[in-house]
């Protein structure tokens, strides 16, 4: 059995649509500012979109009408994730370089890395910025079992992903390469 590939976009002159990133709570600044620093660079826009894991796209689309994976245990869990955004939207209003850039804020359902390939599409971005994880035993439990969302992006959609380190672990001379 053979697979479709998967459609491909024609590629135009140049980048036209906005710097898409993905952001979460407590994501190290430095997204942000590299994010920044493309889009200003450019001439483009941000937009800003946050991956709740705890529902899915009801119609199939990112932004749309989204249920709780688990309608038993939200309690108040729509309140958290407008709390999320809010408690985002500033933050981002604060590690952003230049208050003059145009940025906006998205909330997408499902996961990260599809919601994301999905709302780049949407808004024909011109390419995606997600961060790192950072180092530790649950950083490295969650990429054995679910994959980074980087890595997801890179290989299952066209467009350009711009991966921020945010803690580069450095090798040293007794490292193994």
């Amino acid at each position: 059995m053979t697979e479709t590939p998967a459609r491909r976009r024609e590629v135009s002159g140049g980048m036209n649509g906005p710097v898409l990133v993905g952001v979460m709570p407590g994501q190290h600044p430095m997204v942000v500012e590299q994010a920044a620093a493309v889009a200003a660079s450019a001439g483009l826009a941000l937009v800003f979109a946050y991956a709740d894991v705890t529902v899915y796209p009801v119609d199939g689309t990112t932004g749309g009408p989204a249920a709780p994976i688990d309608p038993d245990g939200v309690d108040g869990d729509d309140a958290e994730a407008g709390n999320a955004l809010d408690s985002l939207k500033k933050t981002i209003a604060e590690q952003l370089p230049s208050p003059d850039l145009q940025w906006s804020i998205v909330p997408l359902a499902g996961e990260p890395a599809k919601a994301l390939a999905r709302e780049a599409e949407e808004l024909d971005a011109s390419m995606i910025v997600v961060g790192t994880r950072q180092h530790g035993l649950t950083a490295t439990l969650k990429d054995i079992t679910a994959g980074s969302v980087a890595r997801h992006l890179a290989h299952r959609q066209h467009r350009p992903v711009l991966v921020v380190p945010v803690n580069p672990r450095i090798p040293n001379d007794d490292d193994q390469e």
